[in-house]
């Protein structure tokens, strides 16, 4: 038994906190509305001590941060570890949160990018580790992980450790391309068919800027429902990611690919790997970043 903790997934725009049994049963959770994009800076101590805290009744208890809290936006930078790196490696960089002897923090990973600047994450690599402690089997071969979001991240993991891994900025160019300019909408991501069409004219995923006008033209040049444009450009972007970024991680035929995430943006994202004919399985994320919090505390309470 590693006793009692608290759990704390910090990000951009808000946190994710469970209260943890010495068992593993989870008590009590709550999601808070101060993500680092919300902090003034020097704000992430008190508001943790002050607010989180009390409000899941763990004043006493150790804890363990992952995400975005890490980074120069948050409590304290915490250093990122290179890729190749395992779970052990991980959870012994676990650094100390500034002002609260029972805090600790994971690091980001960093990794080769695709120009000469490096590639980085921050509480992805924690979800990851964590679907691999959910099943002892996972630690064995080779996986393509996606975790998709406003930065979506794809991992390659061999034998327990994440080798490499990619970002596409999906989701922002979707809030970006949806909110301003020609292919600005208000319509909802709610039409499945669109979304295929959308998926099927992202081709190879090359050509992505050349491709994307079509989400215009089909509207005024062919008389497509203008309704349809959010879906088929959330189809067109994601098609293009999926086609595209494996090969980018240096996997040229990825076989099952295992979705981690918010399970209803994983399920659009499996819907486009379907039509690709491809298969992919969807994990709660989540699920995920708790399982994953939970063996960094266990591993911290063995040392």
């Amino acid at each position: 038994m590693s006793g009692a903790f608290l759990a704390c997934d910090w990000g951009t725009t808000h946190v994710r906190a469970w209260l943890v049994e010495a068992d593993g049963a989870v008590r009590a959770s709550q999601t808070f509305p101060l993500g680092v994009s919300r902090l003034r800076p020097g704000e992430a101590a008190s508001r943790f001590r002050d607010d989180i805290r009390p409000a899941l009744g763990a004043e006493d208890l150790p804890a363990v941060l992952c995400g975005m809290i890490g980074s120069n936006l948050g409590w304290t930078p915490v250093p990122y570890l290179d890729c190749p790196t395992d779970a052990s490696t991980f959870s012994a960089a676990l650094h100390p949160a500034p002002g609260d002897d029972a805090a600790w923090i994971a690091p980001g990973l960093r990794g080769p990018g695709l120009t000469a600047a490096p590639d980085v994450m921050r509480g992805e690599e924690t979800q990851v580790f964590g679907w691999l402690a959910q099943d002892s089997a996972r630690g064995r071969g080779s996986h393509v992980i996606c975790l998709p979001g406003t930065h979506a991240k794809w991992a390659l993991v061999e034998d327990g450790r994440i080798v490499r891994f990619v970002t596409a900025m999906t989701g922002e160019l979707f809030h970006l391309l949806s909110h301003y300019g020609v292919l600005r909408t208000e319509a909802l991501v709610d039409d499945l068919r669109a979304f295929r069409v959308g998926a099927e004219a992202a081709g190879d995923g090359g050509g992505l800027a050349a491709r994307l006008f079509s989400a215009r033209s089909r509207v005024v040049g062919a008389s497509a429902p203008a309704a349809e444009t959010a879906s088929y450009l959330s189809g067109l972007l994601i098609g293009a990611e999926i086609a595209g970024v494996p090969e980018l991680l240096g996997v040229k035929s990825p076989g099952p690919t295992v979705l981690i995430g918010e399970p209803s943006l994983c399920e659009w994202y499996l819907m486009a790997f379907e039509h690709r004919g491809l298969s992919a399985s969807v994990y709660d994320g989540g699920k995920a970043a708790l399982a994953g919090l939970s063996a960094l505390h266990a591993a911290r309470s063995r040392r």
